[in-house]
């Protein structure tokens, strides 16, 4: 490297050594940062190094290998922790032991790999059992290295370990792990190594030194796992960021009754309530907790008496121990002033501190810490607004159980995320995302989840386990994806191989319908009817914070009555989108929109009109009453012709009977109107042009509904969007015969109402000629849905069978179609922006595309300046928050 020093990347922590902190999150990933951050502030942290994100990237670059220079940053690191805690690493009379886990710059629990009690051997199990005065925990640990180690690094299959485990236990006649003693646990060591030395074809690893960079790869290693890849994916994290490797002492929390180990939170991640929250186990390391093994209990007395549990908590068993963890809950909020998610362990009545970070929460959960700590002090009204993740309130925005309807309750678990959810039972997680895609509600049904069902869980509506505490791997995830769960349902027994769950005397069977209840736990046979979430207390709080922030306003894409009412409870400002194409599908209006297009002059279309056009009138009548005082965008006609005319025999004589045309003629019509590539055919304006009659219905539709409408005292805000524009000339046309319309009206009347006319930007060339089209528009709406198509060449229906890929290549950052392409779609949207405004400098801006409710689209529209954005109903809530954040990030 030019006889330049190679750059540091190994940072040691503990012993009154901080390399790092917490605003090193980037270099040495969340975990790392964050136990630098606790040694430095004096929490009794064991000492360990981290090696950077940056060297997961130059491991791959340099086809998985280390460099030299990292081999020598390492053997200081060991250095480090072996001057602190006067242990040798290979030692075999006072040995050191490590840990070796991954540290991502966002949280990806249980995504990558962990190795613990690395260092041990043949010869030093027998220093650590001599040392420790206790053998039993000595191979305890070592049967623990072995099992983890040849899982992880290795790539042996787990389950024959852990089939021996339960042979083990048989033979002994017990049934839970701490049964066995040290002469079981050093039988099974030496079965552990025959079945390593079967499966693997050599012998168990005894130099610690190859045992740790065993480690390290594999931590490298798992950040391009498949399990991974897909986490990532889900939430958005580049693939690029790479992990850290913290390399840390061990402690130990199976070293008899006066040890532990434990997860917990500052405040309840399901509830937001301020009050600790957690589990832990005695006895146990810390796979034990979260893995399911074992049922840990509580952490404080208030939460087992409220669980009716018997086995006592933390608070009662180690109440020394436990106030000490309380006083560090305080101090680590404090500090961080966000709740926080803490792994500990107590290893013969001493505390040590293995991690923390802000704690994954509900959507629930979420709004009231923020709303809290807002009242609190801790935090500003604009950081509690920066604080939720506005995806996240999809959470609160859909039905929940109603708490009045009968409930068949077959089983009971534990409430390990909130919210309700109703499917069809399925076994395996490759079989759950096959049934979702086909767009069958799930519900995954596992003994304990794991990493690998990452895929299966994201797919299902609901996920259900028999075994797994609160802060399970599937109660961890789920939470974090919005899936309501429940775990740990004892009660039930899962056959994989025959693809059924009993409880008692019921049979449930892959494909019969069970529904969740993620609040209470509780597994019911059938369908329970839902109700409607209330979206007042914090939510209603927070959005008032978001709305005093934001800039943009924030539309709905409505055209049902049931819609729009939705829409403006959930804080709609008025409507970005009617689609009246929508307003056609009705079986009493389909027959005679087929008779119109399939007519063969202008006589048989406008006879068709002709009933149409009260049914149009009544319609946007009724949505300017819902949507009183607000705007209402209204798209003229633009239908894809396929998706209305007849296919079916019956559908032809039907418009047969109405148009009074024999069944052949409308099938010759049919053949002559039929398109090879509809969605850029005959649609939008071209349909207007050719057939202005149509246009003219809508728009004396929506002139007399305003006129009603006006009378009635409420005058609404009328704005018609002429589609699929290209040309200057095109809209000109279309422009004169809406206003024609209008002028007829009203002087038909004998009133006026005010009214915007202006297109929708969703071809390349109609950005490029903004300038142009300008003139004649007062708005510009971006449909961003045909943009995307129409700018990448992709067709939205069929880029499902590629486009992931692309996504997982890296070619894409997201998916276009669900968040905005910036450098491509982004760039056509600011030229049409800047060229529109160019000609009329008070143009009106707003993207109306599927687009609108995605928090990165819209932080793009504050950036472009836009002056709105239109979401579907449910997710208005989001962009309404969404905004807000876009808004208060532009500050600073």
């Amino acid at each position: 490297m030019n006889g330049e020093p190679e750059a540091r990347t190994v940072y040691r922590f503990g012993g009154g050594v901080s390399d790092g902190g917490a605003g090193d999150r980037n270099l040495l990933g969340g975990k790392g940062a964050n136990l630098a951050e606790m040694a430095s502030i004096g929490l009794p942290v064991p000492p360990g190094f981290t090696i950077s994100t940056e060297m997961c990237a130059r491991y791959y670059e340099e086809g998985e290998s280390f460099p030299d220079s990292l081999r020598a940053e390492v053997a200081n690191g060991i250095a480090h922790i072996e001057g602190i805690t006067g242990r040798s690493f290979g030692d075999a009379s006072n040995p050191l032991l490590v840990s070796v886990r991954s540290g991502a710059r966002v949280s990806m629990p249980g995504m990558m790999d962990t190795v613990l009690n690395l260092g041990l051997n043949d010869a030093t199990v027998e220093g650590l059992a001599a040392g420790s005065g206790d053998p039993r925990f000595a191979w305890d640990s070592y049967r623990r290295f072995i099992q983890m180690y040849s899982d992880v690094v290795l790539g042996l299959d787990h389950g024959s370990f852990e089939e021996a485990l339960e042979i083990a236990k048989e033979d002994k006649g017990v049934h839970l792990d701490t049964d066995l003693e040290a002469a079981d646990w050093q039988r099974l060591v030496a079965r552990y190594k025959e079945l390593v030395e079967e499966e693997w074809g050599r012998p168990f690893p005894q130099d610690v030194h190859e045992q740790l960079w065993g480690a390290v790869g594999a931590v490298f290693g798992s950040w391009q796992s498949e399990r991974a890849k897909v986490y990532r994916r889900l939430h958005s994290i580049p693939a690029d960021w790479g992990t850290a490797v913290n390399v840390q002492a061990m402690v130990f929390g199976n070293m008899g009754d006066s040890s532990a180990t434990g997860v917990a939170f500052t405040r309840d991640p399901s509830t937001g309530e301020r009050a600790y929250y957690g589990e832990y186990l005695i006895n146990a390391q810390g796979e034990d907790v979260v893995a399911g093994i074992r049922t840990p209990q509580y952490l404080t007395r208030a939460a087992r008496e409220r669980a009716g549990a018997k086995a006592p908590s933390m608070e009662e068993t180690l109440p020394e121990v436990y106030g000490q963890l309380a006083a560090v809950f305080d101090r680590l909020e404090a500090h961080y002033r966000d709740m926080q998610d803490i792994e500990f362990t107590v290893e013969r009545g001493h505390l040590w501190m293995l991690q923390t970070r802000s704690g994954k929460r509900t959507a629930k959960a979420a709004l009231k810490i923020a709303v809290d700590m807002a009242r609190e002090g801790v935090i500003s009204e604009e950081e509690a607004v920066l604080r939720v993740d506005p995806s996240a309130l999809d959470q609160l925005l859909h039905p929940t159980l109603d708490p009045g309807a009968e409930r068949n309750v077959i089983a009971k678990g534990l409430p390990a995320s909130p919210g309700a959810a109703c499917g069809k039972a399925v076994f395996d997680s490759d079989t759950a995302e096959q049934r979702a895609a086909g767009g069958e509600a799930i519900i995954l049904v596992r003994i304990e989840t794991s990493p690998e069902d990452i895929h299966g869980m994201h797919a299902a509506k609901g996920i259900l386990t028999a075994r797994g505490g609160m802060t399970s791997h599937a109660a961890v995830v789920a939470r974090g994806m919005g899936r309501p769960c429940v775990s740990g349902a004892g009660a039930i027994a899962i056959d994989y191989k025959n693809k059924l769950m009993r409880v008692g005397g019921i049979e449930i069977r892959e494909g019969d319908v069970i529904t969740l209840d993620g609040t209470t736990g509780e597994v019911m046979l059938g369908q329970v009817p839902t109700i409607q979430p209330e979206l007042s207390g914090d939510f209603g709080t927070l959005m008032e914070w978001a709305d005093a922030g934001r800039r943009l306003m924030v539309r709905t894409n409505a055209e049902t009555p049931a819609d729009c009412r939705a829409a403006r409870e959930f804080g709609a400002e008025g409507i970005g989108l009617c689609r009246t194409e929508h307003m056609f599908f009705d079986p009493e209006r389909i027959t005679n929109v087929r008779q119109m297009i399939l007519a063969y002059d202008e006589a048989g279309r406008r006879a068709a009109l002709d009933k149409l056009l009260p049914e149009q009138r009544s319609d946007f009548a009724e949505i300017f009453r819902i949507m009183t005082g607000l705007p209402v965008t209204i798209r003229l006609l633009d239908p894809p012709l396929h998706e209305f005319l007849p296919h079916e025999e019956e559908e032809f004589a039907e418009v047969a009977r109405a148009s009074s045309v024999d069944v052949e003629t409308l099938r010759r019509r049919a053949g002559e109107l039929a398109e090879a590539n509809p969605m850029l055919g005959h649609r939008g304006c071209r349909l207007g042009i050719t057939y202005p009659e149509i246009y003219e219905m809508q728009a004396r539709a929506i002139f007399e509904a305003a006129v009603e409408v006006a009378r009635e005292g409420a005058p609404p805000l009328p704005e018609v969007m002429v589609p699929l524009v290209g040309t200057r000339p095109e809209l000109s046309i279309i422009r004169n015969l809406i206003e024609r319309t209008a002028d007829t009206v009203f002087e038909e009347q004998g009133m006026r109402v005010d009214y915007m006319i202006g297109t929708m930007i969703e071809l390349p060339r109609a950005a490029l000629q903004a300038g142009a089209i300008a003139e004649d528009a007062e708005f510009f709406s971006f449909g961003t849905n045909d943009l995307t198509q129409t700018t990448l060449g992709v067709s939205r229906d069929d880029a499902g069978r590629f486009l992931t890929h692309y996504v997982e290549k890296g070619l894409y950052a997201r998916d276009p179609f669900v968040s905005i392409d910036v450098e491509g779609v982004g760039e056509l949207i600011r030229i049409a922006a800047e060229r529109g405004r160019a000609t009329r400098s008070n143009l009106k801006l707003g993207i109306c595309g599927e687009h609108g409710g995605d928090p990165a689209s819209i932080a793009f529209c504050e950036e472009a300046g836009l002056d709105y954005v239109s979401a579907s109903p449910y997710r208005v809530p989001i962009a309404r928050l969404a905004a807000a954040q876009a808004a208060l990030r532009a500050k600073d």
